[in-house]
């Protein structure tokens, strides 16, 4: 089952929507602190919503406190970054079991998780002038592209 990880997120409403497209999606949700907001934040919820029930969330206290529970569990950590070197997120091969990472909106995937993936891939842009699409934008676009691939690998 895919799992979706936002390190170190700031923008409230940016998280609502990635938790609101994990409960769509039945995603389980992991968030590695620090959060540069409270989970009660009010701004957060708005953007989730009445989708919060619906959420399955983990929070982590930091990200060596997460590399140890994700390497208990199985699958590979892949790294969403606009440094990629793997690869574009529609030609790289994910699996059911991937861990989808994604940085903060300021400073991306610290050096410390890049390298704890097994792969980092980039969301191509047509734009150079562009840097980089918005956090939730980004975490649905992968998402969606891992599920789509997953499915058609199970021939469903």
């Amino acid at each position: 089952m895919l799992q979706l990880v936002l390190v170190n997120p700031q923008i409230p409403p940016n998280t609502g929507n990635v938790a609101r497209t994990c409960a769509a999606t039945g995603t389980q949700l992991h968030l590695i602190e620090p959060l540069g907001f409270e989970i009660s934040d009010r701004y957060l919820k708005r953007a989730g919503l009445d989708y919060w029930p619906y959420v399955s969330l983990k929070i982590h206290p930091s990200i060596d406190a997460f590399i140890e529970f994700q390497r208990q569990q199985h699958g590979r950590c892949i790294g969403f970054s606009v440094r990629g070197k793997t690869a574009s997120h529609f030609d790289f091969g994910f699996q059911a079991d991937d861990w989808l990472l994604f940085g903060s909106e300021t400073n991306g995937l610290p050096d410390q998780m890049l390298a704890h993936c097994a792969a980092t891939v980039y969301i191509p842009m047509d734009e150079p002038g562009v840097r980089s699409l918005n956090l939730s934008v980004s975490a649905a676009v992968g998402l969606f592209e891992a599920r789509r691939q997953v499915s058609v690998a199970r021939g469903v």
